[in-house]
């Protein structure tokens, strides 16, 4: 599998037209025989890229005084947690917010005004803030997510994570894509017997197919 994923990154680079931007790489699934009406069987993975995202990603953390100044020195954005609630009033401006940012974290006390004004925002959007404790610096966990994609299947039999971006080696890419692909079968009872598709493809591209033989 490892040879298609790789002669399937190759074609989908080079059968996509140079833009103005960097593209991300995406890898999606199309599953086949699970019940993902039970949520126990849904695919949601947190997933650390062995070569990195290739491309920065913002982080907004509510935090006030000292959180506040170490979130700013990691170069993470800071959201005041007095406009919360303001936030929550105004849905437009909350999504604009949650469009923003890849990831969010959060000082533990604030955990539930985020939850009550914004949860309805950030919740489907899967950007639920990080729990950031007093004695751990800010600066770790972002540091953590900057490499990490996140894959979800919710009920869906079809579902896609980004592994890359094509300012990325190839090799680079194949480590990446490996990575999440590995997860994925690790998750299924079956493993590739429960693949019925996989396609490879740059954010705006033409997808490549992989044949699946089980």
């Amino acid at each position: 599998m490892e040879e298609k994923i790789s002669e399937a990154i190759k074609n989908a680079v080079e059968g996509a037209p140079e833009r103005k931007f960097v593209e991300s790489l995406d890898i999606a699934f199309t599953i086949r025989d699970v019940d993902l009406k039970n949520p126990n069987n849904r695919i949601q993975e947190e997933i650390r890229l062995p070569s990195g995202r290739g491309k920065d990603l913002k982080i907004a953390m509510f935090a006030a005084s000292d959180a506040a100044q170490k979130a700013k020195a990691a170069g993470i954005h800071v959201i005041d947690p007095s406009e919360i609630e303001e936030l929550g009033k105004n849905k437009g401006t909350a999504k604009k917010l949650a469009n923003s940012y890849d990831f969010f974290l959060a000082e533990v006390p604030h955990m539930g005004l985020i939850g009550r004004y914004l949860g309805v925002v950030l919740g489907p959007r899967g950007k639920m803030p990080r729990p950031v404790p007093p004695v751990l610096d800010p600066a770790v966990i972002a540091n953590g997510l900057k490499s990490t994609t996140i894959i979800k299947s919710r009920d869906k039999v079809t579902f896609q994570a980004s592994f890359g971006t094509r300012a990325q080696s190839h090799e680079e890419l194949l480590k990446n894509a490996m990575e999440v692909y590995n997860r994925v079968t690790s998750k299924l009872e079956r493993g590739i017997g429960n693949i019925r598709s996989l396609y490879i493809k740059t954010s705006m591209g033409p997808a490549t197919r992989i044949e699946v033989i089980n």
